[in-house]
């Protein structure tokens, strides 16, 4: 079973990114990452943050955007959250979401990295 990934880990855990073998311990945090963005509802729920106009939303105002119950809005939004993708605010008694831009450029890099190091092998 994937270990959940903490927020301060992922891409730059190895900062050979692909291009030497991984451990089986990093391999398994990396696949918790792009497993959290490989659902589409998730990725839509990420593109909503990313749009939004203030940078964040509440979790009430994503539910219908995304047409699916509040019980699963909020596990896929506690998915990302524990990949480090966004962040939770609570406000009174709503939780607001926003993206951590740090963790996509972790991301995006890691997987430029792979692209660069299959094209020269």
């Amino acid at each position: 079973m994937a270990r959940s990934l903490p927020a301060t880990q992922g891409p730059a855990c190895c900062p050979t990114g692909l291009s030497e073998p991984l451990d089986r311990g990093t391999a398994e945090d990396l696949a918790a990452l792009l497993k959290a963005v490989a659902d589409p509802a998730r990725l839509q729920l990420l593109s909503l943050l990313a749009a939004s106009a203030s940078g964040d939303s509440c979790a009430c105002d994503l539910v219908d955007l995304v047409g699916l119950s509040q019980p699963t809005v909020s596990h896929h939004l506690k998915v990302l959250t524990d990949a480090g993708l966004i962040r939770r605010e609570q406000r009174g008694t709503w939780a607001w979401f926003s993206i951590v831009p740090e963790r996509f450029a972790e991301l995006g890099q890691m997987l430029t990295d792979l692209a660069q190091s299959t094209t020269h092998a």
